[in-house]
């Protein structure tokens, strides 16, 4: 009973508000690819977290920091905070305000009003989340008790509704990355869940909680971690599945819309009205409320064990106004920033969490994790270069021989590395660089 308390504990703390609106949008956009779509999903949005949860109670660590600096003292405190700045000020907070905004505002306001609302309400909702990150545990507790299940039993009425009465049919995919690689299309779109990234962080959580319970045993602490991700990866996986389901299904009726928020609302407004998408709109922004108070705690915490020279208080001020600032960029032009820096750390921290289980087979040594951590990173940022230097655009204009040189490691990497175009070529170089790095530790060894 206790371990699906857990479970349970673990699907709501990564079920926020920010995850509803991935899976619908990637389902407009897959159209009757939908389900190959979010099996691609579901291994980063769902697999790939609840395996980061695993791997802290694996490694025996009290906190990321500590996994990351086995790549080296400062790689480890350059990434870890790289990777708490992401879920924090950078992307995740401002995105909870963002969604905040898009279901439960910006369906009744004007467009002509949109910019102005939109600063109004992020000043609002972050000076006041602000002032409650100072204080976060009451907050949180009740909230956590009383909105969230509300939010899920709606979401889930939402859900059923969209499944016994759907919308209309899938149409053919609206993208050609949808149309012609949809499982690895919608690998890459799991990794705006955050999920595994996050995971480092509520892995830390989970193994209090077990630990809490009288579990102290390692291996037992692991079995325990498996069980309960297990029970929140098959309900996060469902409502993933049945949220792409329903934007899919969505096409007909609404057209593809700009993001999940939008088709969120309306979706909602379709089934029930005004009412409804009041309703939803309300709980989705309590609930990011909390989202952005516990990861302004968790951030301000880590800051302030790393770099005491401000206060809790100070970071988490700090962090509050970076987001609202970011938060009026807009959901749309919030999503499209984040994706190059995903993309580059999102392998990263995938392949952390594969060496942390496999950590006992070389002995913990500091150069295979240098070998394939560095050759990961080394390959995700050339894919990403590639993407963003085309021409026409700013970069190309500005540095048109580095871009030539980038397309031209390019096309060698498109030749002869596996998966390079549909956006795991990271995964070779990584396999050859931890080999490298086990080779060479050996020969140090014997000398």
């Amino acid at each position: 009973m206790r371990i699906i308390l857990i479970g349970i504990t673990l699907f709501a703390l990564f079920f926020g508000a920010g995850n509803l609106i991935f899976p619908v949008m990637l389902g407009q956009l897959s159209g009757n690819h939908f389900s190959l779509a979010s099996l691609g999903f579901v291994v980063t949005g769902v697999i790939m977290p609840l395996l980061g949860v695993m791997a802290m109670g694996f490694s025996g660590e009290k906190d990321f920091l500590k996994i990351a600096q086995r790549c080296g003292i400062v790689f480890g405190l350059i990434f870890a905070t790289t990777l708490y700045l992401t879920i924090g000020p950078l992307f995740a907070m401002p995105r909870t305000g963002s969604v905040s905004y898009e279901i439960g505002i910006k369906p009744f306001v004007d467009e002509k009003y949109n910019t102005v609302c939109l600063a109004l309400f992020s000043v609002g909702f972050y000076g006041f989340c602000c002032l409650l990150s100072l204080n976060p545990h009451k907050f949180i507790d009740i909230v956590g008790k009383f909105l969230t299940p509300v939010k899920i039993t709606f979401i889930l009425i939402l859900i059923l509704a969209a499944l016994i009465f759907p919308m209309g049919q899938s149409l053919p995919p609206i993208t050609a990355e949808y149309q012609n690689l949809p499982f690895f299309t919608g690998f890459s779109e799991g990794y705006l869940t955050m999920d595994t990234l996050a995971s480092l962080v509520f892995g830390i959580i989970v193994v209090q909680g077990i630990i809490s319970f009288g579990i102290k045993d390692k291996s037992k602490i692991v079995i325990a971690c498996f069980k309960a991700s297990l029970i929140a990866g098959i309900i996060l996986a469902f409502f993933y599945v049945s949220l792409a389901y329903m934007g899919a299904t969505s096409v007909t009726t609404l057209g593809v819309l700009e993001n999940g928020g939008q088709v969120l609302a309306r979706v909602s407004t379709y089934y029930f009205g005004t009412w409804g998408n009041l309703i939803l709109g309300l709980m989705v922004t309590v609930a990011c409320m909390t989202t952005n108070i516990g990861l302004t705690h968790a951030c301000a915490n880590y800051l302030v064990s790393i770099f005491p020279k401000l206060s809790y208080r100070q970071y988490a001020v700090i962090f509050s106004i970076v987001s609202a600032l970011f938060a009026n960029v807009g959901l749309t032009t919030l999503i499209s920033f984040s994706v190059p820096v995903l993309s580059i750390i999102y392998p990263v921290t995938i392949i952390f969490i594969v060496l942390t289980f496999a950590h006992q087979l070389f002995n913990g040594s500091k150069l295979v994790y240098a070998g394939a951590i560095y050759l990961t990173l080394l390959t995700s940022i050339l894919f990403e270069l590639n993407a963003v230097m085309l021409p026409g655009s700013m970069l190309y204009d500005y540095m048109p021989a580095l871009a030539k040189a980038v397309w031209s490691v390019n096309d060698l990497c498109v030749m002869y590395v596996p998966l390079y175009l549909q956006g795991l070529g990271w995964i070779t170089p990584a396999i050859i660089g931890a080999i490298l790095g086990y080779i060479c530790s050996k020969c140090i060894v014997r000398q």
